[in-house]
Formats: C-alpha cells, sequence, structure tokens
C-alpha cells in the first residue's frame, strides 16, 4: 500500500470513530432527556416564604 491509501484508511476509521462517539453521545442524551411535563416550576422565593406565614 502507498502512503496515500494509509491516509485514506485512516481518515475513513478516523470518520467511523466520530460518527460512533456522536451516536452513542445522541442515544445518551435521548436516555437523560427528561420530558417537559415531568419538570417542576420553580417557585419565587419571596412567594414561598409569604405561603408560610
Amino acid at each position: 500500500m502507498s502512503s496515500q491509501d494509509d491516509n485514506a484508511l485512516e481518515d475513513k476509521g478516523e470518520a467511523a470513530e466520530r460518527e460512533a462517539a456522536k451516536q452513542r453521545l445522541l442515544a445518551q442524551a435521548e436516555a437523560e432527556r427528561v420530558p417537559v411535563d415531568d419538570t417542576t416550576r420553580a417557585v419565587p422565593d419571596r412567594r414561598w416564604r409569604r405561603d408560610q406565614r
């Protein structure tokens, strides 16, 4: 093989690794995603104190 063939194979390998890493990150982000319905609304501190009296 020539050095050009080696470089082409390395570039393809690196591109495949980057794509695999991207897919892993997307899958992890999707698994950790919290649906909007499950989030809670923050209550301002002043209103919370007023309700405690």
